[in-house]
């Protein structure tokens, strides 16, 4: 499959920005992890702190042949209406993650505006929630 990865705000401080929630590891070390576990798959990694440039990849997601969409959308999930309307009309497996519980922090994390035009979350699994997320569109694509 060829799948993109995309994550959002302040997922490019992973490994110094509260360890205790995020794990020690950076964000190369997170896609290194991903390509070694799934080497039969093509992935393409975008990082933005910007929600337009996120929108933007989604866009170019959909004319590029691109069969599966895994994102993280950091602190977007919460609030971003635009991030939701651009997610809608992917129609290839799409699925959003997280690497902390967003249900076990504060109230206002509970609520994901993206997750709702997603096929699915995962939330809570540190990098495993990555792992778990490529086996979801692996089994959404058969």
């Amino acid at each position: 499959m060829k799948i993109l990865v995309l994550n959002g705000p302040n997922l490019n401080l992973l490994g110094k920005r509260d360890p205790g929630t995020y794990g020690s590891g950076s964000l190369k070390e997170l896609e290194d992890f991903i390509r070694d576990e799934f080497p039969e798959h093509t992935f393409l990694f975008f990082q933005s702190n910007l929600e337009g440039e996120l929108i933007n990849e989604i866009h170019k997601a959909m004319e590029m042949g691109t069969e599966g969409l895994m994102i993280n959308p950091g602190g977007y999930s919460h609030t971003s209406v635009a991030l939701r309307d651009a997610l809608d009309p992917v129609e290839f497996p799409k699925v959003e993650v997280h690497i902390s519980n967003i249900h076990s922090r504060e109230d206002f994390r509970e609520k994901s505006v993206t997750g709702a035009v997603m096929d699915g979350i995962i939330t809570g699994f540190g990098k495993y929630s990555y792992v778990l997320g490529v086996e979801a569109l692996e089994r959404l694509a058969e």
